[in-house]
Formats: C-alpha cells, sequence, structure tokens
C-alpha cells in the first residue's frame, strides 16, 4: 500500500458509532439529505428500510426516494405505503432512451432529489440499521473539504461472519491495486452504502450497470483527490447471496468499467472492444449446456450537462 494511502486511512476514516444522531443534528445545520434506494424486486425488505430510517433518522433526512428500476412484484406499492416518494426509473427524463442497470437508477436519482447530499443505500439488506446511512453523513456534515464517504462493512455469508464480497475480493480489489493504487485503502469498493455531495455527483458521469460503484470512485478521484474520500465502518451488513451465475455477470461489468476508465486516462492502448456477451455453462441431463448473457455497460453524462434538465421534483 502507498504511504499516502497509509496516512489517509489514519485520518479519514471513522466508525458508525461516531456519529450518533444528536451529533449528527448538530452538524447538519442547513445542509439538505436526500436519501435514495434503488430497488429492484425488493418488496421483502424494502418496506422495512424505509421505516427504520423514517423513525430512527427523524429530522436529519429531508427526503426518502425510492426509484423502482422495473420491478415485477409490488416493491413500489411497500414502499410508498411505507412512507418513501417512490419514482419509477422509465419515467424520469422519459426524452432519453431507457437504460437498464443500477447505474441508471442512481443517476436519474440526482433528477428528482433536491438534497445538498445524497445518500445512496441498497434495498436488499436484511436486518436493516439507521447507522448505515447515518455512519456515511456523518464525516460529510462535519467536514466541508470531504465531497465522497464510501462505508465498509463485514459481509457474512453461509453462516459466517465474514466472506461475502467474492466479486470484490477476485475482480475488484486486484484491479484497483494495479492500476488505481490510491484507491487500494477502501474495504468494500463496490460496497452500496455511501454518500456525496451533489456538486461533486452531478460532475461526474454514471456507468449503468453494477460498474457504477467502481467508475464513481475512480471518476471522483480525477475530480477531487482522495483526500476528498473518507470511509466509514459500519459493521455488518446482510443481504441475500447472489448465484454463482449473477457473480460472473456483476464480475463481467466491473471489468467492462476498469477497462472504459483505464482507456479514458490513457492507461492502456485499445486494440479491439471487448466482447459484451458472457458465455456460462450449466450441466444437465444431457451434458453441459451453454448460455450467453449481455453484460455490456452504457454511460450516463455528467447531470450537470444535460441542457433539458427538468427542475428536481418535477415528476
Amino acid at each position: 500500500m502507498l504511504p499516502e494511502v497509509r496516512g489517509w486511512l489514519r485520518r479519514r476514516m471513522s466508525s458508525a458509532a461516531d456519529w450518533p444522531l444528536p451529533e449528527l443534528l448538530a452538524a447538519k445545520g442547513s445542509t439538505t439529505v436526500s436519501v435514495v434506494l434503488p430497488a429492484r424486486d425488493e418488496r421483502e425488505t424494502v418496506g422495512e428500510i424505509v421505516q427504520t430510517l423514517r423513525r430512527d433518522l427523524d429530522g436529519l433526512v429531508d427526503e426518502l426516494v425510492v426509484i423502482d428500476s422495473r420491478s415485477r412484484d409490488d416493491t413500489a406499492r411497500v414502499a410508498a405505503r411505507a412512507g418513501a416518494r417512490v419514482h419509477a426509473q422509465d419515467d424520469i427524463l422519459p426524452h432519453l432512451r431507457p437504460l437498464d442497470g443500477k447505474g441508471e437508477a442512481l443517476w436519474k436519482s440526482l433528477a428528482v432529489t433536491r438534497g445538498d447530499v445524497v445518500v445512496f443505500a441498497d434495498a436488499d439488506i436484511r436486518h436493516f440499521r439507521a447507522s448505515l446511512v447515518g455512519g456515511v453523513l456523518g464525516p460529510l456534515l462535519a467536514d466541508p473539504s470531504l465531497v465522497y464517504v464510501k462505508g465498509c462493512y463485514d459481509r457474512p455469508l453461509d453462516g459466517a461472519p465474514s466472506g461475502g464480497g467474492r466479486v470484490t475480493e477476485l475482480v475488484a480489489r486486484p484491479l484497483l491495486n494495479l492500476h488505481w493504487p490510491e484507491l487500494a485503502g477502501f474495504v468494500q469498493p463496490l460496497a452500496g452504502e455511501y454518500a456525496g455531495r451533489r456538486s461533486a455527483l452531478e460532475r461526474v458521469p454514471f456507468l449503468t450497470g453494477y460498474g457504477v460503484e467502481l467508475g464513481l470512485l475512480i471518476d471522483l478521484l480525477d475530480l477531487a483527490g482522495l483526500d476528498a474520500f473518507a470511509q466509514v465502518d459500519l459493521g455488518s451488513r446482510e443481504h441475500a447471496p447472489q448465484s454463482v451465475d449473477a457473480l460472473g455477470a456483476m464480475a463481467g461489468q466491473i471489468m467492462l468499467a476498469a477497462w472504459s476508465r483505464l482507456e479514458r486516462q490513457g492507461k492502456i492502448r485499445s486494440c479491439h472492444d471487448p466482447s459484451g456477451l458472457l458465455t456460462q455453462f450449466r450441466r444437465g441431463p444431457a451434458g453441459h449446456s451453454a448460455a450467453s448473457r449481455d453484460v455490456r455497460i452504457a454511460e450516463r453524462p455528467p447531470m450537470i450537462t444535460l441542457p433539458d434538465r427538468l427542475p428536481a421534483g418535477a415528476y
């Protein structure tokens, strides 16, 4: 690890326990806070998350928004009944061609929220605690020099206290250490719980797939530098584990995200365009069968560059 990264960890690492609600409320001042939950088919967890945030962060969160990403279940209804403002992903900026993926929901949320600080949190978390949001808010409210705060945590798997985050350990962490060693201090670079100042988030592009978190780290590093980042230990986080096939697709998108940034920054010279198809195999009665899926990612431009952007809350 680079010496400057070790120094950054000493200066910019805290824990959720360092940010109790009274301290957060005192630091909030006139800063407005938006919490965004991107959700697709998360009826089992989204209602509890919304209720917990409304109950435990009263006075801290100014707006709580769920972006329903084409759910096939009643995620939107459950979230609305719990007290969230719900927007269908494809109804936001409807004049744009709709794209797929988590990053699309996050990017579009910037068009329908107003907060000076925007907190993103996944909607599939079990046993949700408000400190997952309050923790990443704390450094931004207390230190105006910061622009981006990333959560980290243990990832239980199959009853063990750790072992989750396999795409991080096998794909994202090696890529960051190889090509962006300034980011090697992030424990969970793909974590879905993080917060940023709108003034920074609106100035960087958003990748539309599961590469969005990697892309934001790299692009915000270019924009603001490492010392404008902080990291908060949120303890432990549990959600339903993904299948190996799904993890493979995520890994493909992470690699494509890294490729796009390496190429943009002149760190590689591309002699071909990467294939967007991922072939995976399953064994059946007749032996192995192959199935291919499209893992290509797209990119939305910085929100601030949209000339015809409608004001937040216009939908």
